[in-house]
């Protein structure tokens, strides 16, 4: 397997059925032990890493199913909304949330799938964990952290 194949799959994790979105989304969540911070680097850092794999590989500039990568740097700016020692549940919230942007693709994220290529196989993963984080904001600014 190329370096650039074993980034957008990470390693190999793309290719688990069924839902091997769910599958790369499910992979980073003991991240969120790390905190905010470190999760927040490392949406960024997979988002680079994606960038730079999917750019490398032809065939995944349609976005298949076993391009991974963007499901976790997604899942990992989602769960930067979250404070260091958030319960489980919170973090079962943060997956929920962006896996359902993620499917669903409403507004942004629609629009960023549409575009397709290299930046769209990335950029929609991106805004549905940035949207994610934000109902994940609001709902700590009204207090329901515990």
């Amino acid at each position: 397997m190329s370096p650039a194949m074993m980034v957008a799959s990470l390693c190999g994790i793309g290719r688990l059925r069924p839902a091997p979105g769910t599958w790369g989304s499910a992979v980073v969540l003991p991240a969120a032990l790390l905190g905010p911070g470190p999760c927040l680097a490392l949406g960024i850092a997979f988002s680079l890493a994606g960038l730079w794999a999917v750019s490398r590989l032809p065939e995944a500039r349609e976005d298949p199913g076993w391009v991974v990568a963007d499901e976790a740097a997604g899942q990992c700016l989602a769960l930067a909304a979250l404070p260091a020692g958030a319960s489980l549940w919170w973090v079962l919230l943060a997956f929920a949330l962006f896996r359902a942007a993620d499917i669903v693709k409403p507004g942004p994220v629609g629009w960023a799938d549409r575009r397709g290529g290299v930046l769209g196989v990335m950029l929609d993963d991106v805004l549905a964990g940035i949207l994610a984080a934000a109902v994940l904001g609001l709902l700590r600014s009204l207090g329901g952290f515990a």
